[in-house]
């Protein structure tokens, strides 16, 4: 059988680059950029398989530029940087890499609401910076996290996740999501369902979980946050839109609310200029699935996706069955 062609927008862990070369004719942008729409317009010209990153827009334009190919391989769990409607149209698989990075994510929002509860960074820029001449007792007071309450918008399995991590810090748990559970299944994690407006005045945390589309946008914005009490902080690990920036910005000025941690911005690489400055703000690069071993297994997966579809067999994380056919 002739090896399909694959292009990669950018190189992926070495076991799945690995798995990549073996089993593909593979090219792929060797540097650490986001390409282009014209590079990635060029990149798909006569291959099988386009493998790319959630931070390659994939529109129309560049499904057009080759009627052969076969399927878009999605490096994430999610897939709103690609016109999925578009590719079933053009009968182009589309594929994800779900599952994979429930726990990591996990980790991650629990390390924000540490890091912002206890002013982890401010005090460690502190120390840096030669400023620290002793222990005070009036020093970097931040809130406690044993004994709260945390508040969980959204609750699929990182939520599920991350409330099962405060279990273990005996935090009382509220959540909201669009279907409640039963039940049986809140008993069973501990938690308690709540609408989303009490969730917000309950909670001394608040974590976003919630997928990112038209409903979702700015789901929290000025109007949210001033529900919030004035110590409660907020973590968005999921996608940067469910939260108006320049509202947060604003809370986090004037003291609506104590604090954020986030990992996931509304114009990303591109923050609110004010937030760079702001010490009640924790703010990591996009971090949540940043472990080797979860990189590589979505890496591995979206390999798996990209070979299978372009075998003509249909590929176990398929986002658009009725693209077949």
């Amino acid at each position: 059988m002739t090896r399909p062609k694959i292009f990669l927008t950018r190189e992926l862990p070495p076991e799945s680059m690995a798995i990549l070369r073996q089993q593909s004719d593979l090219t792929f942008n060797p540097d650490d950029r986001v390409l282009t729409k014209a590079e990635i317009i060029a990149g798909v010209q006569d291959v099988d398989g386009l493998l790319c990153l959630l931070t390659d827009l994939i529109d129309d334009e560049i499904l057009a530029a080759n009627s052969n190919l076969k399927v878009v391989a999605n490096f994430a769990v999610g897939f709103n940087n690609i016109d999925v409607d578009a590719a079933t149209d053009r009968k182009i698989l589309v594929t994800n890499t779900p599952g994979v990075l429930t726990d990591t994510t996990a980790d991650m929002a629990f390390a924000l609401l540490l890091s912002a509860a206890r002013r982890v960074v401010e005090g460690d820029q502190f120390v840096r910076a030669g400023n620290w001449h002793g222990w005070g007792p009036l020093q970097f007071l931040g809130n406690d996290v044993s004994g709260s309450t945390l508040g969980l918008i959204g609750f699929g399995r990182i939520a599920q996740a991350v409330a099962r991590r405060a279990r273990g810090f005996d935090m009382k748990i509220v959540y909201w999501n669009r279907t409640r559970l039963s039940p049986e299944q809140e008993s069973s994690l501990g938690v308690v369902y709540a609408e989303m407006d009490e969730v917000l005045r309950q909670s001394d945390y608040v974590s976003v979980h919630v997928a990112l589309n038209d409903e979702t946008k700015h789901l929290i914005g000025a109007r949210e946050l001033s529900l919030m009490k004035p110590i409660a902080t907020i973590v968005n690990t999921a996608r940067g839109p469910i939260i108006d920036e320049a509202a947060l910005v604003a809370a986090l000025q004037d003291g609506t609310i104590a604090s954020a941690g986030l990992d996931v911005y509304e114009r990303e690489p591109e923050l609110h200029p004010d937030l760079y400055q702001m010490p009640n703000a924790v703010i990591a690069p996009h971090l949540g699935s940043a472990t080797i071993g979860t990189r590589t297994k979505m890496g591995n997966m979206a390999a798996e996706n990209c070979l299978a579809a372009c075998r003509g067999e249909v590929p176990p994380n398929l986002v658009n069955p009725e693209s077949i056919g």
